[in-house]
């Protein structure tokens, strides 16, 4: 069984934690990770975007010159799509693009993000992470004495905890976030992932909570 190390504030190793990927899902869908990431993205979207028909355009309705005559094309008024400045032929509309998976498979994806994290090894486990108060520079000293300055991170914790989102919110590509909060979309989108001893817990416990092999089906 794979051994992850459990590093303290200094980096320094005191202890191993014995996780496999199958703890927390038994097989990795690309597919459904896929679908997961597109639905959560599509569901951030506003959709506000609008522009204007000939209808909306300010300008004049007058026909610009005779219908013939003139030797020019025949032509309406300034407003029409296409005339440069004039509407557009299919303009678009506000709308609303978000969508939703079955809530087992998001779960099941959720599991299956973090099992990628084990199975790449790029999971970093730390044994405990907590601040007397908010603290940016001792959050940056923590990251940088395990090695993982330079890439993007999400950190989770075993639960809400105020001043450790506050040390790591203004670090750039740092993401803090409770365990029982993670989803498929913010475990991916960091290449590496931090987390407490006490949330690993919470994770494993909650994949077997959830029934692995009852949703496995999904993965096929």
């Amino acid at each position: 069984m794979p051994k992850l190390t459990i590093h303290d504030r200094k980096g320094n190793k005191v202890g191993t934690y014995n996780v496999e990927p199958t703890d927390f899902a038994p097989a990795i869908n690309k597919q459904l990770l896929h679908d997961a990431v597109v639905m959560y993205q599509a569901n951030q979207r506003q959709g506000s975007h609008k522009t204007k028909t000939r209808a909306e355009v300010a300008g004049s309705t007058k026909k610009l010159y005779r219908q013939k005559g003139t030797g020019n094309a025949r032509a309406g008024h300034r407003r029409s799509g296409v005339r440069r400045g004039g509407g557009h032929i299919h303009a678009v509309r506000p709308r609303d693009y978000s969508y939703s998976l079955p809530r087992k498979a998001l779960r099941l994806a959720t599991r299956m993000a973090i099992a990628s994290k084990v199975q790449d090894d790029e999971m970093v486990v730390i044994d405990e992470l907590s601040f007397e108060s908010p603290k940016t520079r001792n959050m940056v000293s923590i990251i940088k004495h395990l090695g993982i300055e330079n890439d993007s991170l999400l950190v989770a914790t075993d639960g809400y905890n105020v001043n450790v989102y506050k040390s790591g919110r203004n670090i750039d590509r740092v993401a803090v976030a409770p365990a029982a909060e993670l989803n498929a979309l913010s475990v991916l989108s960091a290449r590496r992932l931090l987390v407490t001893k006490s949330a690993l817990d919470v994770l494993r416990a909650s994949a077997g909570a959830n029934g692995s092999s009852a949703e496995s089906s999904a993965a096929e």
